[in-house]
């Protein structure tokens, strides 16, 4: 059934929605993206990092941050999510200083750190490698509601050969750590080009 709304009730709507994102400070923006503005959390983590440094969200404040779950050997979602990232720190020339790409690993059995970093700085200098334990890992995909599933090795199988799946996505944060879009892998590099360089205008 269709719901029919007057002229002047819907122009006092649009004028209410219009004041409730200005306030919000997204000043009628266009995202291409998922807006994700108050409905996941602020980006908050603390997991090793190469060279037996801790990395934790403190140490990305002021930058944007593209977050995404993933591992080393994954064949395919991985490097073209990594490459695709890499392309969007390219287009945004200048303002890429701005920005940092964090690679979780959902692989903590085969990833350590420094091979994470090694993986990450083949695709771009501005990107940081990190994982953890499994409950670490665990508690930080379940507070951006990210699955992923490690099957076992079947007997007689090499102890390091078993799959690993999970979901696709990468979560934007801007220079405050707070969630503001999320990027899915239908979305083109100039899609998640432009809503990033605004997300950098908009907070700068």
């Amino acid at each position: 059934m269709r719901h029919l709304i007057s002229g002047r009730a819907l122009r006092s709507l649009l004028l209410t929605l219009c004041v409730f994102l200005a306030a919000c400070g997204d000043r009628n923006v266009d995202w291409t993206l998922y807006n994700v503005k108050g409905h996941l959390p602020d980006l908050q983590f603390s997991l090793p990092g190469a060279g037996g440094k801790m990395v934790s969200s403190d140490d990305l404040k002021g930058k944007t941050v593209l977050l995404f779950f993933g591992y080393a050997s994954c064949p395919d979602i991985c490097p073209t999510t990594m490459a695709q990232l890499t392309a969007v720190l390219q287009n945004l020339g200048d303002k890429a200083k701005n920005v940092r790409i964090l690679f979780v690993s959902v692989d903590p059995h085969r990833d350590t750190p420094d091979i994470l970093q090694a993986y990450v700085n083949a695709f771009n200098n501005n990107a940081i490698g990190v994982t953890g334990n499994e409950k670490q890992i665990a508690d930080l995909a379940r507070r951006y509601r990210v699955a992923y599933q490690i099957e076992k090795p079947r007997p007689g199988d090499d102890a390091d050969m078993y799959e690993v799946t999970h979901s696709r996505g990468v979560y934007i944060f801007d220079k405050d750590g707070k969630a503001r879009l999320l990027a899915s892998d239908t979305d083109s590099i100039d899609a998640l080009t432009k809503d990033v360089r605004q997300l950098i205008d908009l907070t700068s």
